[in-house]
């Protein structure tokens, strides 16, 4: 003989097929939240959780660290470093600055004027990603070398009279300076300006541009009134793609600068890998963190739309 069924068993058994059939359909999406949920926790909170009682920890290698719950190490770290934090975010606003310069009008020409070639232009746009990141930077150091035509170039046009005005160079040399790491982060990121400002702008309806020239608006008021202003979630998308790791960037600054160009990033490294002062090392990272999150989130709300909001 069964056991009698408990309440909670007969309530299912009393549930409607068609209700329990409509849980399930409800609950699906989760599930396939859930790896996604798992990877995110795995390899982002818990890493995220261990940084941070890092950072409120003191002791040394040899003698091991211990959480002491010492918070002077966030203002330590923020009063000494505070010149490359101003740095690294001069250098990536700049870099993202002129993605978006050069980005917006090779957009604009694949997505409205490429016609067939514009599936070569995109895979032209994302060629670079094909090569290392760490082979891409090295191959400035040959373009931008000393005696080189670009250099030469830019000596011939009294370009490098401006960018020394400007402190961005030195002299007849553009390696080891500002503009040599600046020019690197500009390059690598750029990609990730194009792509966005293409596919905000390939949503474009072409109608829209021909009724704003029946109604007599110039190509320039075209762009303003129409264009620029449906492009804005991929200016806003593409800006902070570009600007947020460029901010972080080590490399270009390692290979294409001096010690007087080292970003925060170049910092946080050092400290991990050299000084082996992980306590200080954790604390910037939540510093730059910090700042990068204050200052993207004033951004788009400022600036964002509502496919961002």
């Amino acid at each position: 003989m069964s056991a009698p069924a408990t309440p909670a068993q007969a309530a299912v058994a009393a549930e409607p097929p068609v209700h329990r059939a409509s849980l399930r359909k409800r609950l699906v999406p989760y599930w396939l939240l859930l790896p996604g949920i798992l990877w995110l926790l795995v390899f982002f909170v818990l890493p995220m959780i261990y940084q941070a009682s890092t950072s409120v920890q003191t002791g040394s290698l040899e003698e091991g660290f211990q959480v002491t719950w010492h918070f002077q190490t966030y203002w330590d770290a923020l009063t000494e470093y505070y010149p490359q934090f101003l740095r690294s975010l001069l250098y990536a606003g700049t870099a993202t600055v002129l993605c978006l310069l050069l980005g917006y009008p090779l957009a604009y020409l694949i997505a409205f004027k490429a016609g067939r070639w514009r599936n070569l232009l995109l895979v032209l746009v994302i060629a670079p990603f094909f090569t290392s990141f760490l082979i891409r930077t090295l191959a400035w150091k040959t373009i931008l070398a000393d005696g080189g035509p670009v250099v030469g170039v830019l000596n011939t046009l009294h370009v490098l009279d401006v960018t020394s005005w400007l402190g961005m160079t030195q002299g007849d040399r553009v390696l080891a300076t500002p503009l040599a790491v600046v020019c690197g982060l500009t390059y690598n990121f750029l990609p990730f300006m194009i792509l966005p400002l293409y596919t905000s702008l390939e949503r474009i309806d072409t109608r829209l541009h021909e009724a704003a020239g029946d109604l007599y608006a110039r190509p320039s008021t075209t762009f303003r009134k129409v264009t620029f202003p449906l492009s804005m979630p991929g200016v806003v998308s593409g800006t902070l793609l570009t600007f947020i790791p460029a901010s972080g960037d080590y490399v270009n600054a390692e290979l294409l600068g001096s010690t007087d160009t080292r970003m925060i990033g170049n910092v946080i490294q050092s400290q991990y890998l050299r000084i082996l002062d992980y306590p200080t090392a954790a604390a910037l990272s939540f510093i730059l963190m910090a700042i990068v999150l204050i200052m993207v989130t004033i951004y788009i709300r400022r600036a964002g739309t509502e496919d961002l909001v």
